[in-house]
C-alpha cells in the first residue's frame, strides 16, 4: 500500500484532569473517507486540530507527506480582516488553483463573492468558509461540522460536491445521513484512545456495542480475579510467607488497574413530563397567510391531532420558523385564522438558545434561581441528580451558561424544556450540536411520547426516525403536506429539498430572504435493503406458513381430538388463528413490495 498522506501516532494531550488525548492515531491515505466519531467533548475537534497543525500536543508525531496539501474547516470559522466574502475565499487558494472555481462554489452556495463578512449570518459565514477550504481541491479535507447552520438544500448540495472530489476527507459530523453517505472507514474516539473500523458510519453503533459488551466482560473477569485474590489475602495460611510477597504485589497492580480504568461515559437520561391529554384537535389552521414584503405562507390549511407527529422543512427563508409562530399563536396571520384545541399545554425549544441568560450559572437555570431542587414533571428532584442525567458533572452547578460548549447548551435547553409539563412539544432545530447517543435518546423519547410533537430540522434521518408527517415549503408560499417521514417524501415528491440560491431583499426581516428556485433533477427511487431484503426472504416465510398450517388442519381432522384431549384441541385451533393472520399479514406485504418494485422499475 502506499505510504498515507497524513499520518499522527501515539498523540497525547492534557488540558488538566484526565489526558484528553492518550496515545490516538491517525492515518490518511489516498481518496479514503473516514468520519471521526465520539461523545460531545471526547477530544475529535482537538485531535482535527493537531491533524491540521493548528494545536500543538503534548506527545506524539505528526508526519506529512511531501507535497501534499491540507486544508482544514473549523466548527467556527473567522473571517476577520477580510473586506468582502470573495478576498476571504481566494485567500485560501494556492499559486496553480484556480480563481474561477472560487467564485462557482461561492455562486453554488447562495452568495456573490461582493457581501461584507461583518454583516453575515451564521449560515453564510459557514457557506463562504466551505467555498475556501473546497476550491483549491486539497489531497486531504478535514471538516468539522461542515453541516453546522445549513439547511437541507445546502446539505445535499455539499454530499454531491464532496461525492465528486477526489480529496480524502476526514470528517466529524452529527448529521447520520451525511456520514452514512460519505464514509467508507470509522474511527471511533472514546476516553483519549481510536479505533478504527474499515467499514462507513452505517454499522458503526452495532460494531460500538460490540466492543463495549466486550470491554464489560473483560472488567467483569477482572473483578472476579481481584475478589479470589482477596479471599486468598483474608484466609490463606500461606498468606504472609515470603514466598507469596509476589502475589501479593501481583494484587496490588491488579487494584491499581482497576482504579486507574477510564470507563465510558454515560448515557443520557431524559424523560418527558406528561401534562394532562389534550382534546383529540390540538391545532386546525384554516386559510392561513402571511407576508413580509413576499408571501411567507399562502393559503395554507393543515388540521394537526393528538399524537400527530409534524416535520417542518425547507430552506432557510422559506419561512418555517413563521409557519411554526402561527400554528403555535406567537404570530396573528395576516388573513385566515388558526385554532388552538382544548388543554392543550405547550413547551417550545428554541433554535437560537436565544432563552438561555448567558450570566446565570447552570444551577440557577434548572431551578429559576430557587433552591436546589427542580420540579419535573410534578415531581421535586435535586438539581444535581437531574444534571447528572444529562451528563453534567457535580463541579458545573456554579458554572455560567456562557463558557458551556454547543453541546452542552443543546442538553441545557433539553434538561430544562422536559422539565416542563407538555402535551404539545414545539422544537426549532433541536438537534444542533447534540452528540449521535443523545440524538438515539431524544428520538426514542419522542417516539414514546403520547402528546403531540411539531419538529423544524435540518436532520433526514432524525425526521425518518421521528416524524409520521412531513410539511415542505414548494416556494412562493405554497406548503404541501406528505405522509410519512423525510424520505417518504422524497419519494412522493420524486426530489428531495432542491437547490436554493438566496440573495437578500433590502426590505424584507433579518429572519426571512428571498429564494429563487433552481430545480435540481428529479432523483430515481429505489428500494431500500429492508425493502430488498424482505421481498427475497418473504416467500420463504409464506411456504413455511402454509406448510404449519397444512399439519395444524390434519391434527384437527381428527374427529375424536376434541374427546380425547380439550386442552389440545384449543391449543392447535388457537394455533391456526396465529399462522393464518401471520400468513394474511405476509401474503400482503409482500404483493405490496412486489407491485412497488414492478412500479419503479417501469
Amino acid at each position: 500500500m502506499a505510504a498515507p498522506f497524513l499520518t499522527l501516532r501515539d498523540v497525547h494531550l492534557t488540558f488538566g484532569g484526565a489526558p484528553l488525548l492518550d496515545g490516538a492515531e491517525l492515518m490518511v491515505h489516498e481518496g479514503e473517507r473516514i468520519c471521526l466519531v465520539g461523545r460531545n467533548g471526547s477530544g475529535k475537534s482537538t485531535l482535527l486540530k493537531v491533524a491540521a497543525d493548528i494545536l500543538q500536543s503534548d506527545g506524539g508525531e505528526r508526519v506529512v507527506q511531501s507535497g501534499v496539501t491540507i486544508r482544514y474547516l473549523p466548527q467556527e470559522p473567522d473571517l476577520t480582516g477580510f473586506q468582502t466574502t470573495l478576498a476571504y475565499v481566494e485567500a485560501g487558494l494556492g499559486p496553480s488553483d484556480d480563481p474561477h472555481r472560487a467564485r462557482r462554489l461561492l455562486e453554488d452556495l447562495g452568495l456573490h463573492g461582493d457581501e461584507d463578512p461583518k454583516t453575515l449570518s451564521g449560515g453564510e459565514t459557514r457557506r463562504a468558509a466551505l467555498a475556501r477550504v473546497l476550491a483549491p481541491e486539497p489531497d486531504v479535507l478535514l471538516l468539522d461540522e461542515p453541516t453546522n447552520h445549513l439547511d437541507l438544500p445546502a446539505i445535499e448540495w455539499l454530499e454531491a460536491e464532496l461525492k465528486a472530489m477526489t480529496s480524502a476527507l476526514v470528517l466529524i459530523s452529527h448529521d447520520r445521513r451525511f456520514l452514512e453517505n460519505l464514509s467508507r472507514s470509522t474511527i471511533w474516539l472514546d476516553r483519549g484512545r481510536t479505533r478504527r473500523m474499515e467499514r462507513g458510519f452505517k454499522d458503526f453503533e452495532a460494531w460500538r456495542d460490540d466492543l463495549l459488551e466486550q470491554e464489560e466482560k473483560e472488567r467483569h473477569k477482572l473483578d472476579r480475579k481481584i475478589a479470589m485474590e482477596l479471599d486468598w489475602l483474608r484466609y490463606g495460611v500461606t498468606a504472609r510467607r515470603k514466598r507469596n510477597q509476589r502475589r501479593l504485589a501481583d494484587l496490588g497492580a491488579l487494584r491499581e488497574r482497576r482504579r486507574t480504568e477510564r470507563r465510558s461515559q454515560g448515557e443520557v437520561k431524559m424523560a418527558l413530563s406528561e401534562a394532562e391529554q389534550s382534546g383529540k384537535l390540538v391545532i386546525e389552521a384554516i386559510g392561513v397567510a402571511k407576508a413580509y414584503d413576499r408571501p411567507i405562507i399562502a393559503d395554507f390549511s393543515m388540521r394537526i391531532a393528538r399524537g400527530d407527529r409534524i416535520g417542518v422543512v425547507g430552506a432557510n427563508g422559506a419561512g418555517k420558523s413563521t409557519l411554526l409562530g402561527l400554528l403555535t399563536g406567537r404570530l396573528q396571520p395576516d388573513s385566515g385564522r388558526v385554532k388552538i384545541g382544548a388543554n392543550v399545554e405547550m413547551v417550545t425549544l428554541d433554535q437560537k438558545r436565544e432563552a438561555l441568560d448567558p450570566t446565570t450559572t447552570l444551577r440557577e437555570t434548572l431551578t429559576g434561581g430557587r433552591g436546589d431542587h427542580v420540579s419535573v414533571g410534578g415531581e421535586m428532584r435535586h438539581v444535581i441528580g437531574y444534571m447528572k442525567d444529562f451528563l453534567f458533572a457535580p463541579e458545573q452547578a456554579n458554572t455560567p451558561v456562557s463558557v458551556l460548549s454547543g453541546g452542552e447548551r443543546g442538553r441545557l435547553m433539553l434538561a430544562r424544556a422536559l422539565a416542563q409539563r407538555a402535551n404539545l412539544m414545539v422544537l426549532d432545530e433541536p438537534t444542533n450540536d447534540l452528540d449521535l447517543e443523545t440524538l438515539d435518546l431524544l428520538e426514542e423519547m419522542l417516539g414514546d411520547h403520547p402528546g403531540t410533537v411539531i419538529v423544524v430540522s435540518h436532520d433526514r434521518d432524525f425526521l425518518d426516525r421521528v416524524c409520521s408527517s412531513v410539511v415542505m415549503s414548494e416556494g412562493e408560499g405554497r406548503w404541501v403536506e406528505y405522509a410519512g417521514g423525510y424520505s417518504d417524501m422524497v419519494a412522493q415528491r420524486g426530489a428531495g429539498v432542491a437547490a436554493r440560491r438566496v440573495e437578500k431583499a433590502d426590505a424584507a426581516p433579518k429572519a426571512e430572504k428571498t429564494v429563487r428556485v433552481a430545480e435540481e433533477p428529479a432523483k430515481k427511487r429505489r428500494l431500500s435493503f429492508k425493502e430488498k431484503h424482505a421481498l427475497e426472504t418473504l416467500p420463504g416465510k409464506i411456504e413455511t406458513l402454509q406448510k404449519e398450517l397444512g399439519q395444524l388442519h390434519a391434527m384437527l381432522a381428527d374427529p375424536d381430538l376434541y374427546a380425547r384431549d380439550p386442552a389440545r384441541f384449543d391449543k392447535v385451533s388457537k394455533a391456526v388463528d396465529e399462522r393464518q393472520t401471520a400468513l394474511a399479514a405476509a401474503e400482503d406485504e409482500w404483493l405490496a413490495l412486489e407491485m412497488l418494485r414492478e412500479e419503479l422499475e417501469a
